[in-house]
């Protein structure tokens, strides 16, 4: 077998290897905490800030949730400074987080000191926290939220790379039950597909907040 099919294989092997009962008891978790008009915090280090950042987007296009990540540079710089990298994460959830938010919290090894603190910060002040990890099955990550995934890979890209399919299933899970539940004296356009982002987050926000 050569490289780039060992690797596709290995990819969709580890994408399929999760439990939808726990993609969909996310996804509810998730929309309790919307229908409390509580707002979605992720965070992540490197390649998993960059999911959170897309994946915070998707939450507020596609799902019409509130949702925030904690990228800007000038945050990041500041709280590092002040209080040291491991404790920056912490510091923010802090400053940002209200007790009916949750946080979704991304580590590819799950042994990130300051995605560990945020877990730890973000229980201790009240929010529900999920968990995407890799790595070593033990980690400590991994042992922090109420709902815990985790890639069974050491490979980054490959973990990364998954972490943000089921992530996304998630948001598509989501709007999809909304849609589901729009009727016709709902509707506001005779045709939704899957293309139609902006009319799916409407559809979303009008159902889940009636």
């Amino acid at each position: 077998m050569d490289f780039f099919c060992e690797y596709f294989n290995l990819l969709s092997i580890s994408i399929d290897h999760v439990d939808s009962a726990m993609l969909e008891q996310a996804a509810r978790l998730i929309t309790s905490t919307n229908e409390k008009d509580g707002k979605i915090i992720l965070a992540g280090n490197g390649g998993s800030a960059a999911i959170s950042s897309h994946i915070s987007t998707d939450f507020t296009n596609s799902a019409g949730f509130r949702a925030i990540n904690f990228n800007d540079s000038s945050l990041i710089t500041c709280l590092s400074n002040d209080y040291g990298y491991d404790k920056w994460v912490e510091r923010a959830f802090e400053s940002y987080a209200h007790k009916d938010d949750m946080a979704i919290l991304i580590s590819s090894s799950g042994m990130s000191q300051n995605m560990i603190n945020a877990a730890l910060k973000a229980k201790e002040i009240g929010l529900a926290v999920i968990t995407f990890s890799g790595f070593d099955a033990g980690n400590l990550l991994r042992q922090t939220g109420e709902i815990n995934f985790w890639v069974d890979s050491h490979i980054y890209n490959i973990v990364e790379a998954v972490h943000n399919v089921w992530l996304s299933s998630i948001v598509d899970k989501i709007a999809d039950d909304a849609l589901k539940g729009f009727t016709a004296n709902d509707m506001v356009m005779p045709v939704f597909t899957m293309a139609g982002n902006a009319a799916r987050a409407e559809a979303t926000k009008h159902i889940l907040r009636k």
